[in-house]
């Protein structure tokens, strides 16, 4: 007989970096395993378990298009937010490119989408990349008065994933309208969803990206909403799964999960006021610690991006993550590079050099907070600050 696998001792960790990822929900996880194990037919097949996944696939697209107040045939879904951000920016502009080759973003955009914009810039195409305000949010008249006649993309997220700061889509979307242009509007709503209320009509954009894994689904799983009179072309090509915008078999196991996170999570309606007194807490308890502390951005209820003036990021990241408590620098993505979004902001630079991002989920506790607080009002009296 072999030996028994020693049990791994358990560390109780505070968890607060989920505008990273978050944990899987329950029900995300039964929904997963139960189309793995039972319904693991492919969606094209003509059989009886390629129907049931089919039927298991259209429910799914119809729950989650429901919660953004959009029509099943309007919800596309993708390997998450980066394919997103890619595909509407990268598709929309092939789309328009015989109208114009003026786009406009901003300075504090997701990677996905800077990086998308970086490729079109050396396809010929000139990218206007606004300033944040000072809250980090971009504002209306920047974006109506960069507009020109060959606009043909204007690209910018709801709420910003390092900041929290919650741009005016809606203003944006009829400030558009009115003038009359012709640019089509994409927002990155991934850390929006199911926290800042939207809906696909509220916004008035064209295409609107969506990710699993920062709403307690599995990671690897996303949706983009395509105005049903856009004519997005595709980014992935093959066998013309999805209505012929994406190919490639479903992800079906993950997209089950992403109609079960959804759907507990709007069940689940006093979630974001709790988040947002959580945040408050937080923010007291950090200040009666550090009456020095500075608040980058803000807006939306879980993000929270605070400055230690005097003290290094990475410093009192590492001192933490030794007491069992999780928050970060910024954007994962970053790998703990400096952050662009506090840089195009124009924050001081120890500001920058002492800023922590903290974020929350709709399972975060009191005990969470105080726990948090306690341990970073402990590491701070313990550095040295500069």
């Amino acid at each position: 007989m072999g030996k028994d696998i020693p049990k791994k001792s358990v560390i109780y960790m505070i968890y607060l970096d989920n505008a990273a990822t978050t944990r899987v929900c329950p029900e995300a996880a039964e929904a997963a395993l139960r189309c793995m194990t039972e319904g693991f037919g492919n969606p094209s097949s003509t059989h009886k378990p390629g129907r049931d996944a089919r039927d298991a696939l259209k429910a799914a697209r119809g729950d989650i298009a429901r919660a953004i107040g959009a029509s099943p045939e309007e919800l596309f879904f993708t390997a998450g937010g980066t394919e997103g951000d890619n595909w509407a920016i990268r598709s929309g502009a092939k789309l328009m490119r015989h109208r114009g080759r003026h786009i406009i973003s901003s300075a504090v955009e997701h990677d996905a989408v800077r990086k998308s914009l970086d490729e079109l810039e050396k396809e010929g195409f000139e990218i206007t990349r606004l300033s944040p305000a000072p809250d980090g949010s971009v504002r209306t008249e920047d974006v109506l008065a960069a507009l020109r006649e060959d606009t043909i993309l204007v690209s910018l997220m709801l709420v910003n994933n390092e900041t929290g700061s919650v741009t005016d889509i809606a203003a944006i979307a009829k400030g558009l309208k009115a003038s009359g242009s012709q640019a089509l509007l994409h927002t990155d709503a991934v850390q929006a969803f199911l926290k800042v209320p939207f809906t696909a009509g509220s916004l008035g954009a064209d295409m609107i990206t969506l990710s699993g894994h920062k709403i307690h689904a599995p990671k690897g799983i996303g949706a983009l909403y395509v105005r049903k009179a856009l004519r997005l072309p595709p980014l992935l090509l093959g066998g013309g799964q999805e209505g012929g915008r994406r190919s490639g078999t479903e992800n079906l196991p993950g997209i089950c999960a992403f109609a079960a996170a959804v759907n507990a999570a709007r069940q689940d309606t006093g979630a974001a006021e709790r988040m947002k007194a959580l945040r408050c807490r937080a923010v007291d308890g950090l200040r009666d610690a550090f009456p020095d502390l500075v608040l980058n951005g803000g807006g939306a209820p879980h993000i929270l991006n605070a400055a230690f003036p005097g003290y290094r990021s990475e410093v009192l990241l590492n001192a933490l993550d030794a007491k069992g408590v999780c928050v970060s620098m910024g954007s994962a993505c970053k790998k703990g590079a400096r952050s662009h979004v506090l840089e195009a902001m124009k924050l001081p630079q120890k500001v920058v050099a002492g800023s922590i991002r903290v974020s929350l989920c709709r399972f975060t506790t009191e005990e969470d907070i105080d726990g948090f607080v306690a341990a970073m009002a402990e590491t701070l009296g313990a550095l040295i600050r500069t």
